[in-house]
């Protein structure tokens, strides 16, 4: 796999969930702090989001915005103040309320797709950590093709009156958040991780420790792959990454080692071998010393396989 792909894999849990939501008039709503990620795409009108202790953004028709860490905000129709921020109704019993005749109305109508991923933190790659507390991506601009395929196919599932909807709606949100992640980091002037993908020599060393973590790997072997020296590999890796090469290996490894007892029912010895440890006791020492406790009883804690929901 890669670094974005296996962030995003380490972390989430469960089903993403999803409203199609249409809305006129005078409204309010709020979205309270919660373990995931938000995500409000305008598919026609405009509205605004008030982040939680932010600057309000207005969003336009084909705008998207991510919300990495779970802020609590609000969206309106128009910027709000402080009392009625304070009077916004519930999203959840908002988004279901039925349409009253004055709000059948196309004048000033917004369209939305509103949804969340549930993630465990617990094994956030720093990637994702990096990510501000909103990311804006204005649609505009005519630019990320893909994302805007990917809104087009998710709006015409949501009533899942298609046959597959149930199953194409979930893959489809996958796809929504590897979009909005990958633009991120294509398009962010800052952060640390941005440049470490779009360094050559980072990059590489990356994508061979990602795409095969249980590989023998040494730093020769590693710098070799990359096309550089020892020195120079360290040096770069190091500063762009925060961590030198071998020790951001052995970090990846046992993360994922307890993404695998979170998700899977593999024995001890079989996660061992997934991630690179010659034994179960090699595995389990080395566990304790970076999560401070065994994996039998981080698996035992560790949410269930079968979650589902947010």
């Amino acid at each position: 796999m890669d670094v974005v792909s296996d962030a995003i894999s380490a972390v989430r849990v469960g089903r993403p969930s999803s409203d199609r939501v249409r809305v006129s008039g005078r409204w309010c709503a709020r979205l309270a702090p919660y373990e995931g990620a938000g995500f409000h795409i305008v598919l026609r009108g405009s509205c605004w989001l008030l982040p939680d202790g932010g600057e309000p953004v207005a969003l336009g028709a084909g705008d998207a915005v991510l919300l990495p860490h779970g802020t609590g905000h609000v969206i309106a129709d128009a910027p709000a103040d402080a009392e009625t921020v304070a009077g916004a109704v519930p999203f959840e019993r908002w988004a279901l309320r039925p349409r009253s005749p004055e709000n059948t109305s196309h004048a000033r109508e917004v369209e939305m797709l509103c949804g969340k991923y549930r993630l465990d933190r617990s094994n956030a790659h720093p990637l994702l950590t990096e990510l501000p507390p909103l990311v804006h991506l204005p649609g505009h601009d005519g630019a990320r093709p893909e994302l805007r395929a990917a809104v087009g196919l998710l709006a015409g599932e949501l009533d899942g009156r298609l046959p597959g909807a149930s199953l194409a709606l979930p893959s489809l949100l996958d796809l929504l958040f590897v979009y909005m992640i990958r633009s991120w980091a294509a398009e962010s002037t800052t952060g640390a991780w941005p440049a470490a993908l779009g360094d050559p020599v980072a990059a590489a060393a990356l994508r061979a420790l990602h795409s095969d973590p249980a590989a023998p790997w040494t730093i020769d072997r590693l710098a070799a792959e990359a096309g550089v020296s020892r020195p120079t590999l360290a040096r770069r890796f190091t500063a762009l990454v925060g961590r030198p090469p071998m020790a951001y290996l052995t970090w990846w490894r046992l993360t994922r080692a307890a993404v695998l007892l979170r998700d899977t029912e593999a024995p001890l010895a079989a996660v061992a071998r997934r991630v690179g440890y010659a034994s179960p006791y090699a595995l389990s020492h080395a566990f304790r010393r970076e999560f401070g406790t065994t994996p039998g009883r981080y698996r035992s804690g560790a949410v269930s396989p079968s979650a589902s929901g947010s």
